[in-house]
C-alpha cells in the first residue's frame, strides 16, 4: 500500500514522502496514529504542489545568492578602531563586526555565521569570505584604520 507519510517515522521517512508499506502496517499503525495518509490522487497532487513549490523557492534564494555575490564581489567595508601607540588594536575585529559594517554599508542582513575572517588585530586591509548559500560566496575586503 502506498501512503503519504505526515510526520517523520523513524526507520521509513521522511515527512511528505510517498512510501510503500504492507497493508496492515498503514492500516494498524500509521493510519491511525495520523503518521500518514493514504496515497489517493488528492495526496499525490499535494505531494507534487509542495515539491515544486518547494523547488521554486530554492531556484529563487539560488537565484538571489548569485546576484548579490556578484554585486558584493570585490568590494571593500571600512570599520574604525582604535589602537595602541605600536599600531596593534585594543581587542581585535570579529566576523560580528565585519557583518554589522556589511550590514550597515549594503543594507542587507548578515548573519556573523556566515562570515568567514579571521580575527584582525591591526590596521590595514584583510580579505574575508560572505558565505550567501551552500557553495555561493562573496570575496570580500574590511579597511580597518582609525
Amino acid at each position: 500500500m502506498k501512503v503519504v507519510l505526515i510526520q517523520d517515522v523513524k526507520g521509513l521517512g521522511k515527512k511528505g514522502e510517498l512510501v510503500n508499506v504492507s497493508d496492515g502496517y498503514a492500516r494498524n499503525f500509521l493510519l491511525p496514529r495520523k503518521l500518514a495518509t493514504g496515497a489517493d490522487s488528492q495526496a499525490m497532487s499535494e505531494l507534487k504542489n509542495k515539491e515544486a513549490a518547494e523547488k521554486h523557492r530554492i531556484e529563487t534564494e539560488i537565484a538571489y545568492a548569485k546576484e548579490l555575490a556578484g554585486k558584493l564581489d570585490g568590494k571593500t567595508v571600512k570599520l574604525s578602531a582604535k589602537a595602541g601607540a605600536n599600531g596593534k588594536l585594543f581587542g581585535s575585529v570579529t566576523a560580528k563586526d565585519v557583518a554589522q559594517a556589511v550590514s550597515e554599508s549594503f543594507g542587507i542582513e548578515v548573519d556573523k555565521k556566515k562570515i568567514n575572517v579571521e580575527d584582525i588585530k591591526s590596521f590595514g586591509t584583510f580579505p574575508f569570505e560572505f558565505k550567501l548559500y551552500n557553495g555561493i560566496s562573496a570575496a570580500m575586503f574590511v579597511l580597518v584604520g582609525e
